[in-house]
């Protein structure tokens, strides 16, 4: 059984947790606005960030892990949001396998598993990929561009008779997985490999 280790964020069970994975190469203000969006959209409690080691699949990697989680604090100041390495810690590499270490951790807990509509739009690609949706509800935010995409994908179309309507967007962590919620929201098109490529955020 894996224990929960010192600096670990706090959450009770009965709280509503989402969590937003990825490799935050750099953090950025579309990373911030999608975070707050969430906690109003899906009435959440917390919200953790997950600065990954490294994205399983990409091919490169990443800046180091404690600077890009410092740069995340710097940029994603909220009382309620945690910039985490939990994954690191875990020593777990997949989404699927965090998750399932997270819920044996925080018993009672209700996950929610974040992400931008571009995710949803590959998600049949990730390791795992019916076991996550299966087991944590999945909370999803439009980006531009991929709406079309996203609701098409083959995750959407396997599992479109778990959909939760936007108008019910705050009931996604209160009922169990199999359950995903597309919202609409105003997104900022800003991204990490833009930044990247100005020369903002040097790897």
């Amino acid at each position: 059984m894996t224990l929960r280790q010192p600096g670990w964020p706090v959450a009770r069970a009965g709280m509503s947790v989402g969590l937003l994975g990825g490799s935050f190469d750099p953090a950025h203000e579309g990373h911030v606005h999608i975070t707050r969006e969430a906690m109003k959209r899906f009435a959440l409690d917390r919200v953790w960030w997950l600065v990954s080691p490294g994205n399983p699949l990409k091919s490169h990697g990443p800046a180091p892990l404690d600077r890009r989680i410092a740069a995340a604090r710097a940029v994603m100041q909220h009382p309620r949001v945690d910039i985490t390495a939990l994954e690191r810690d875990l020593g777990t590499s997949f989404t699927a396998d965090t998750i399932a270490r997270l819920q044996t951790c925080y018993p009672g807990v209700r996950l929610v598993w974040l992400m931008g509509a571009d995710n949803l739009a590959s998600f049949h690609h990730w390791e795992n990929w019916q076991w996550i949706l299966g087991n944590v509800p999945l909370g999803v935010l439009a980006r531009p561009r991929q709406r079309i995409s996203a609701r098409r994908s083959p995750a959407a179309e396997l599992f479109r008779d778990y959909r939760l309507s936007g108008r019910k967007s705050r009931l996604l962590a209160t009922g169990p997985a199999p359950r995903w919620c597309f919202v609409n929201v105003p997104m900022r098109a800003v991204s990490s490999s833009a930044i990247r490529a100005q020369g903002a955020w040097p790897g």
